[in-house]
């Protein structure tokens, strides 16, 4: 008679297939979070999204973050705080040296108006050609976190803000980050006055969040030209909301 041998309880070595299937994860997510870490979408000292945040965006476990992170701490670019998080290092990223000066008149307000014409709509294009769905999710978090400041009667510039770096982040070209980062400051006036503008009739919010859907659903389902477009109105319309449909003389 034959005895079956004893079970040990323990699972047996993971086959070669399983185990080269983790590694090209691992090396794909090393990969993405590299590029987007040099590329300045994480810029240098911001934190990371936690595992499971991380885990969500790149489609994987979190075992493969984890591995991930810690190849990206081996090779300098991530350090870790305890019990805060992994953080990006400051030289794992470019130098910033684009910078535009302050604003200081309300004339200012309107030349970044019309900067912002030139380039957010044409990021929105290639953000609707070349979005990945990890870029496809922040965007919509950040259309979130607008959906629900709506729902309050409440303009966030904040949420305002991230959602348009999304966007442009989604175009994959760091000359659309380095800009958008270059005019936060810029942009953050803009936004606080035309929020103003806003809370009053609560049907005002409610088409700035409008028009902000539409920008991400254009860009979720590939809609290159309808992505561009639906900025360059939503732009141009938080403009006019803001100087009530009379843009300053520029010419002198």
């Amino acid at each position: 008679m034959t005895h079956d041998a004893p079970s040990t309880g323990e699972p047996g070595p993971a086959p070669k297939a399983e185990r080269g299937k983790s590694v090209r994860l691992v090396d794909r997510v090393v990969e993405q979070l590299r590029e987007r870490i040099r590329s300045g979408n994480y810029p240098a000292d911001s934190r990371l999204p936690g595992e499971h945040e991380l885990a969500s965006i790149m489609g994987v476990s979190r075992p493969i973050i984890r591995d991930a992170l810690g190849q990206l701490r081996e090779e300098g670019l991530v350090y870790s705080r305890q019990g805060a998080g992994t953080f990006v290092s400051a030289r794992a990223t470019p130098a910033a040296h684009l910078a535009y000066s302050p604003v200081k008149t309300i004339a200012d307000i309107q030349r970044c108006y019309e900067f912002r014409l030139t380039i957010e709509p044409q990021a929105a294009y290639f953000a609707a050609q070349r979005r990945d769905e990890a870029a496809i999710q922040k965007i919509a978090a950040a259309l979130a976190d607008l959906r629900e400041a709506t729902s309050h009667q409440l303009h966030r510039t904040d949420a305002d803000f991230v959602f348009h770096k999304c966007v442009t982040e989604a175009a994959n070209n760091h000359y659309y980050t380095a800009s958008i980062d270059a005019l936060k400051p810029h942009i953050a006036v803009g936004m606080h006055l035309h929020g103003l503008s806003l809370m009053g009739p609560r049907l005002g919010l409610e088409k700035v969040f409008q028009e902000h859907d539409a920008i991400y659903q254009a860009i979720a389902e590939g809609r290159a030209e309808d992505a561009q477009t639906a900025m360059r109105l939503h732009l141009e319309g938080s403009r006019n909301r803001l100087f009530e449909d009379r843009v300053l003389d520029l010419s002198f």
